[in-house]
């Protein structure tokens, strides 16, 4: 029986130019997409707060807010007569009760004295288990909390710099990503240099595009051609943020999907791991594969006197539907197995974080009228669970109450 031909395949040994021409045009089809969408020129912006959630932000009672704004503090009430909090408004509010000095209360969270650079990769072996959402989420929480924040995009597809605002093919140009200070060559640029401001006071970014794909690529030359002549891959993220580490208090990094040297180099700087996995079998069983080659790599880069010490390792339970039987019955193994090492709350399946991802939003971004009262709640109460659960930890590790 004969089968109709698939139109526009050609020849089989034209594959090469079918996917090559298939990449230019989806490319040329995205950026046309992307303009639209979001024109270069168009700035991204962080909603208003209401008074309950700067309050609960700044970490006093809305009543004692409400206290501050009857003696002048604060922002004026809005055309509508009613009053909301900018991030600005929000630091402005925290830094005045922090100099105030009422009681031993610290509402200016940064870190002091031997208190230790907190940098925290945040890694899965198989995409889709909400890394990317995770860390983007977990930077703009710590950084509304107060915290000087770095957020680190280490992911050649660059999505956590989309969510941001800084889109890859047009905003970030060479050596303009993390690679451009760690790179072998005598064009290593200062950290300092790669940093860039966004549009939350507290929070920094290193973007990410395709050149991260270098550090890959030229690693192994190295390891080959020049042995001792220049510190080793795993130290080289470690040394270009001790550059800047005197600026912030938790580093955020979004690492690629796979385990590479980029990877490696990470967990080698970090003081913690947030290992996310979505609780499906095939998803738990790759990251059983992912911890068995991240164990018998961390031997060798240990036995090469690489640091593979941590403050912390969480798993932290991605996309969870509490109704559904089954990873109900994965998250019960996985707490069996790995015990308190698994964050007490799970990031809850969320219509409401999917959506925001079209609009190249996170959920802290969006405004709450664009989704039904119910949906939003339940998806910021999950994130704000999650992520004060990491912030218990940092501050657990600078011994803090």
């Amino acid at each position: 029986m004969a089968t109709a031909a698939i139109p526009n395949e050609g020849r089989l040994g034209d594959l090469r130019a079918l996917i090559n021409a298939d990449a230019a045009e989806l490319s040329a089809r995205l950026r046309a997409q992307q303009m639209r969408d979001f024109p270069p020129a168009a700035q991204k912006t962080i909603r208003r707060f209401s008074p309950s959630e700067a309050a609960k932000l700044i970490g006093i009672h809305e009543g004692y807010l409400r206290q501050l704004v009857a003696e002048g503090k604060g922002p004026p009430p809005q055309s509508n007569n009613r009053r909301t909090y900018s991030v600005e408004d929000i630091e402005a509010l925290r830094i005045d009760l922090d100099r105030s000095g009422k009681g031993t209360r610290r509402y200016v969270p940064h870190r002091k004295g031997d208190e230790a650079l907190q940098i925290i990769s945040v890694m899965n072996f198989k995409g889709g288990s909400g890394k990317t959402t995770t860390a983007a989420h977990l930077a703009q929480f710590l950084a509304l909390r107060g915290y000087r924040v770095l957020a680190i995009d280490l992911d050649p597809q660059a999505s956590l710099s989309t969510l941001f605002g800084h889109q890859p093919e047009l905003d970030v140009g060479d050596d303009e990503t993390l690679y451009g200070a760690i790179r072998y060559d005598e064009d290593r640029r200062e950290m300092a240099e790669i940093v860039r401001s966004t549009y939350i006071p507290n929070l920094h970014l290193v973007p990410g595009q395709l050149e991260l794909m270098e550090f890959e690529h030229e690693t192994p030359k190295v390891l080959m051609e020049r042995r001792g002549q220049d510190s080793l891959f795993f130290s080289r993220i470690g040394e270009a943020l001790g550059q800047v580490s005197h600026a912030y208090d938790v580093v955020v990094i979004d690492c690629p999907p796979q385990l590479g040297f980029l990877t490696l180099s990470a967990l080698c700087a970090a003081t913690a791991v947030l290992i996310t996995v979505h609780p499906q079998m095939l998803d738990v069983m790759s990251m059983s594969q992912f911890l068995n080659m991240t164990g018998g790599l961390l031997d060798v880069v240990a036995d090469a006197g690489g640091a593979t010490q941590y403050d912390w390792m969480r798993y932290l339970v991605t996309r969870y539907e509490p109704s559904d039987g089954p990873q109900t019955t994965m998250v019960g193994l996985m707490r069996s197995i790995f015990g308190s090492r698994v964050l007490t709350h799970p990031m809850l399946k969320s219509t409401a974080i999917a959506d925001a991802g079209l609009t190249k939003q996170t959920l802290y971004e969006v405004e709450r009228q664009q989704f039904t009262r119910g949906t939003y709640d339940r998806a910021i109460e999950a994130l704000d669970l999650v992520n004060g659960e990491v912030e218990g930890l940092v501050r657990q590790v600078w011994r803090r109450p």
